[in-house]
């Protein structure tokens, strides 16, 4: 695996565990998958290509969206769980370097980091096909415990603002159950939801067609988080998919707290509803596409490192003018553009 074995990760790892944390408390908190994403060749499949022409780049949603806000400077914890191996252990070093609170971040020695399999086609656009690496007790991921969670939530939260989400954890029994008793400890404590919804069949189902929406029970599943975000990040297939409907004041208006929502399209125009105004742009385009993985992540980062400078006291509204929204999301819009120029959702994110 490319760049990411150590003869002596297992004391890294503890040295990395004993870092001290960094000076200022979290203002975000990441919680989900960190996992690497193998890039096959443009154009190959990344099951059967030599594994000299993949590329192996530290990834996971939760995970890109923290290194990029640490980043871009804004104080940030992932929350999460990684296997006691080499990605353990790069990933570690990682988030250490780039200053982000790993208090929250548990070691599985019996279930390994995942590998997920990523094809890409000619102009880079990728699709999630498979994994790698499983021994037969699935993916440290998956194990992501509550009883280790509760006793430093409250350390962790003291001066956050925001709780980043997604979907995949609802898959496993014990991280859908960590990852709901966290929202409602959030939501207790004035924790702000922001929930990237990053449907990824592939991680319901490996065998699932990776163009194909969720199940009925799926979405029952996912309806208790889409009740509680204040904001709601949504790809178009994903917004048609929960709602029938790709306008985002409608998606709004159909749950009982208002949510802002945000929903992309690619390199169509991104279009909102914050702060109780409608609106839309054009996407940002790189000279070059070269992956577009992270993109997403990236477009996330940016936008919740602008909105913690803006986001009230708890129980309060938005209250952004119209123009200062437009550049919350063009400044979330470049920070998307950014990645896709470099391989992989984290080493090309920007400064």
């Amino acid at each position: 695996m490319r760049g990411l074995t150590s003869a002596s990760f297992l004391a890294r790892l503890q040295a990395a565990v004993a870092a001290p944390m960094p000076d200022s408390a979290p203002l975000v908190l990441c919680l989900g998958e960190a996992l690497v994403d193998r890039l096959g060749p443009l154009g190959g499949d990344p099951a059967t290509a030599n594994p000299h022409d993949c590329d192996d780049r530290l990834g996971g949603a939760p995970a890109n969206v923290a290194c990029a806000l640490a980043r871009l400077g804004t104080p940030v914890a992932f929350i999460g769980r990684l296997g006691a191996d080499a990605i353990g252990n790069s990933f570690q070093e990682l988030l250490n370097n780039r200053g982000v609170d790993l208090r929250g971040l548990q070691i599985d020695s019996q279930r390994p980091s995942r590998v997920v399999l990523v094809r890409r086609d000619a102009s880079g656009e990728r699709v999630f096909q498979g994994f790698a690496g499983d021994r037969g007790d699935g993916f440290a991921d998956q194990a992501l415990n509550q009883a280790s969670l509760d006793p430093i939530w409250c350390a962790l939260a003291a001066e956050a603002r925001w709780l980043l989400i997604g979907t995949i954890p609802l898959f496993t029994p014990a991280s859908a159950d960590t990852l709901r008793s966290a929202l409602s400890q959030a939501i207790r404590d004035g924790v702000r939801i922001a929930l990237d919804v990053n449907w990824r069949p592939t991680f319901w189902d490996p065998a699932a067609d990776p163009t194909s929406g969720p199940s009925p029970a799926t979405l029952a599943l996912m309806q208790p988080l889409l009740e509680k975000a204040s904001l709601i990040k949504l790809a178009r297939e994903e917004a048609e998919w929960l709602f029938s409907n790709t306008d985002p004041a409608a998606i709004s208006a159909s749950l009982s707290q208002r949510p802002d929502v945000l929903v992309t399209d690619g390199g169509n125009p991104v279009r909102w509803c914050m702060a109780g105004h409608d609106g839309s742009m054009p996407v940002l385009a790189p000279p070059r596409v070269v992956d577009t993985t992270g993109a997403g992540d990236a477009f996330t980062s940016g936008l919740l490192h602008q909105l913690v400078k803006l986001t009230p006291s708890a129980g309060q509204p938005l209250q952004l003018s119209a123009a200062v929204v437009e550049q919350v999301v063009r400044y979330a819009a470049a920070c998307g553009a950014l990645v896709c120029a470099g391989a992989g959702g984290i080493d090309p994110q920007p400064l």
